[in-house]
């Protein structure tokens, strides 16, 4: 494994039976980045993730992860290693520090507990029972308990499920502040947003096989369509004629994608002109994550 490889993935299979979860899949993760894995669910993101993380076997293939194989259950793998799953089961009524002390007692050389609490933004809820923090605070205290043992490695499943906007942003300030650690995280999200903003490069699954790796930029420039955006005028027929794929799913605007977003401008703006319409909040953007995504995955996307 290169020294600049915290996973290593080369024909990854797994089976059940007849069924493939996992088709052959190659992966490089590289050291201290912030890697996203996204994909429908069913595609064969949380079998390969749990692979990596030594939770589960796997048919054929090759797999590396900071040096290690982890299927060969090596107790000094598992230390190198964070876990944070969408629920951790841990005691309500203990407190938190007491919560991630806990948790530092299983591991030998465990990351101390004030830096802990300070990463995860936690120092002024220390002596608060875990029942009394609000589901924000829950998840902190969940990436608390992944950094107790000061891991190289951090699997974040679905690490915003269920925030509120605030809350979610939050949480992607403390994300990039463990990279600057030098920290390499693992994350499956369904947030699309979160995976664009927050990731150095992701990987889309589909039905066991990685469609589409890259940067998110790079992914989006991939896009073969732009979107043209405005606020919905009065009367909009004459100015809309002829021109496909509209989209009215956002109340009060007028969506319209198209793959020649220069021509169909000059169409829109040259009508405007002509019947006096004002388009308001005019916007031309190439694609995002998350149409790229969708494209790729189609309807199985939607669940």
């Amino acid at each position: 494994m290169a020294d600049d490889l915290a996973i290593e993935v080369h024909g990854l299979h797994k089976t059940y039976g007849e069924f493939e979860a996992v088709a052959g899949i190659d992966l490089r993760v590289q050291r201290g980045e912030i890697f996203a894995l996204l994909g429908p669910n069913g595609a064969g993101k949380t079998t390969t993730t749990e692979i990596l993380e030594g939770h589960r076997s796997r048919t054929s293939g090759e797999v590396s992860v900071l040096g290690y194989d982890p299927g060969h259950d090596d107790t000094e793998f598992k230390q190198r290693i964070g876990i944070v799953l969408q629920e951790t089961g841990v005691e309500p009524y203990l407190t938190v520090e007491e919560t991630i002390d806990m948790f530092r007692s299983f591991y030998p050389h465990p990351r101390p507990l004030d830096e802990v609490l300070t990463l995860v933004g936690l120092a002024g809820q220390r002596a608060v029972r875990v029942k009394k923090l609000s589901g924000g605070q829950q998840r902190r205290l969940d990436v608390g308990i992944g950094l107790a043992g000061d891991p190289d490695l951090l699997f974040l499943d679905e690490p915003t499920t269920g925030f509120d906007p605030a809350a979610r942003r939050g949480a992607w300030d403390m994300l990039r502040g463990l990279q600057t650690l030098g920290k390499t995280i693992f994350l499956t999200t369904h947030y699309m947003e979160e995976a664009q903003l927050l990731a150095d490069r992701v990987a889309i699954i589909r039905r066991g096989v990685i469609i589409a790796e890259g940067t998110p930029d790079s992914l989006i420039q991939a896009e073969p369509e732009s979107t043209i955006r405005f606020k919905e005028p009065a009367n909009p027929e004459t100015l809309l004629g002829g021109i496909e794929n509209i989209d009215r799913s956002q109340p009060g605007y007028v969506s319209l994608m198209t793959p020649q977003p220069t021509a169909v401008l000059y169409m829109l703006t040259s009508r405007a002109q002509d019947q006096g319409i004002e388009l308001d909040d005019l916007s031309v953007s190439h694609g995002s994550l998350e149409s790229t995504y969708l494209r790729l995955v189609g309807e199985e996307g939607e669940g």
